[in-house]
């Protein structure tokens, strides 16, 4: 079983399979917590490949994000009224001007700014 308080260890040999497709083992698996489909970020590391689960990654991230967000006493209503003044100010950096009053009442984030063709 591994350990998080090891820095290097040596787990198993596998092979690349047809496709192309790694197999980790399943002790590996479960002691990670790693379920079929489970995202993982390959590095490159010289001639050495390093692979990282996602998975727990961003679930760990999600948790302190929302137990920071809970202890400073905000809601998603609380974030979400911070959307507006947040597009505002990124339209205002890419386009490096203050977007028009009409073009922000009829916004959504399905939106992108209209080309200018034929003009």
């Amino acid at each position: 079983m591994a350990t998080h308080d090891t820095i290097l260890e040596y787990l198993t040999t596998t092979k690349i399979g047809e496709k192309g497709q790694l197999t980790v083992p399943k002790q590996f698996r479960q002691d990670l917590g790693l379920e079929t489909g489970a995202p993982f970020a390959v590095l490159r590391l010289g001639d050495g490949l390093i692979l990282l689960p996602e998975q727990q990654r961003f679930v760990h991230l999600c948790q302190a994000l929302s137990s920071s967000l809970t202890a400073a006493g905000l809601t998603s209503d609380d974030l979400l009224a911070t959307l507006p003044g947040i597009r505002n100010s990124v339209y205002a950096r890419h386009y490096r001007q203050t977007p028009k009053k009409t073009a922000l009442a009829n916004s959504s984030s399905r939106h992108r700014p209209r080309s200018r063709r034929g003009k």
